[in-house]
């Protein structure tokens, strides 16, 4: 279930399916890097602004689900325009920072972004742009990413499936919650 936040910008009312910590793992496989399997956590979170702060965490993972080394780290800000658009600033460990721009989807949780604008650090590889699908599918939160270089033309390279993850104060503030529950139950259900 989505619960919009009361202290919620309204215009990020679109975006209340990202709010959260997320947590999974996916396939990350690029020419020029080793192809791997990798774990990822990623938080959603809003203090009240027109915008949504992002954090994702991602690491190689060995044959049996074991953190090896970090993948990629990247952090930014996005927002919901008028007519649904929506623009994310996100800037990455490599020395990349990216403008985004797409939109959600119409009657359905999804977003479709693509690069704007790049730039790069001198100390990152070659890069050029970009597209993300993300999406909400049975209450799960799924991604897949694509790049390209100047010798890689846009491919696929990174695609994940996170699940919501419940933090011990919001078990908390569930159990301080079941107080408004009939004594025996079962009335909840009728």
């Amino acid at each position: 279930m989505i619960e919009i936040p009361s202290d919620l910008h309204p215009d990020l009312v679109p975006l209340t399916f990202l709010l959260g910590n997320w947590a999974g793992a996916g396939v990350h496989d690029f020419p020029g890097s080793e192809k791997c399997n990798f774990g990822q956590e990623v938080s959603f979170s809003h203090d009240g602004r027109d915008f949504l702060e992002y954090r994702s965490h991602t690491w190689v993972l060995d044959s049996e689900g074991n953190k090896v080394k970090p993948l990629e780290s990247e952090s930014g800000f996005w927002r919901v325009g008028k007519d649904r658009k929506v623009e994310v600033v996100m800037v990455r460990d490599d020395g990349v920072v990216e403008v985004w721009y797409g939109e959600l989807a119409d009657k359905k949780p999804q977003i479709d972004l693509a690069t704007d604008a790049v730039a790069r650090t001198s100390a990152s590889g070659p890069y050029s742009g970009g597209k993300r699908l993300y999406g909400y599918v049975n209450s799960d939160l799924m991604w897949v990413g694509e790049k390209q270089t100047p010798e890689v033309p846009l491919r696929p390279y990174m695609s994940a499936q996170l699940k919501k993850v419940v933090s011990p104060d919001d078990v908390a503030e569930m159990a301080r919650n079941l107080g408004d529950l009939p004594d025996d139950g079962i009335a909840f259900f009728k």
